[in-house]
């Protein structure tokens, strides 16, 4: 019964493994990252970009393998073809790698990194650190939990 197997796969296991096709041209990558009140990048060629995601930061270039990830409160940079990379702040979202080398990046809500301010961040950190301390009920550590982290990333951010 196995030899019958082994002959009918042998051709199959024959078969050299090759490297992939070089892609004609530049690489392009379309991508559209937005929030509900704003539209940062829409279909716009970019180079590379990075994001935090639950799993840990990682880049995104052109024909990179398709992939759904969840964002956590992080600083995005966006790559074009010319200047220095945009970076935003983002609180959370999703990220999604197709197939064609589009992305997609919703959040629920980004801000320029410039627009931030470090002693609000510092101060809004302190605040919920207290109400951490002083709050008993499991629904309301999980949403001073959040502040938390949100605030710890943004100090993180701008330092």
């Amino acid at each position: 019964m196995a030899a019958r197997f082994l002959r009918r796969s042998l051709p199959a296991l024959r078969q050299a493994r090759c490297y992939a096709e070089a892609a004609s041209g530049a690489p392009q990558m379309s991508f559209t990252f937005a929030s509900p009140t704003q539209v940062f990048f829409n279909g716009a060629n970019v180079k590379q970009v990075d994001v935090p995601t639950l799993t840990g930061a990682f880049g995104i270039l052109p024909a990179h393998v398709p992939t759904l990830q969840v964002l956590r409160p992080g600083v995005v940079s966006v790559f074009t073809d010319d200047g220095p990379a945009a970076k935003y702040f983002v609180s959370s979202g999703s990220v999604t790698v197709n197939a064609d080398s589009s992305v997609q990046l919703l959040v629920e809500e980004a801000a320029p990194l410039d627009e931030l301010d470090i002693a609000a961040a510092r101060a809004n950190l302190e605040k919920a650190q207290s109400e951490m301390a002083a709050t008993s009920d499991e629904a309301a550590r999980a949403a001073v939990q959040i502040s938390i982290d949100a605030n710890e990333a943004i100090v993180k951010a701008l330092e």
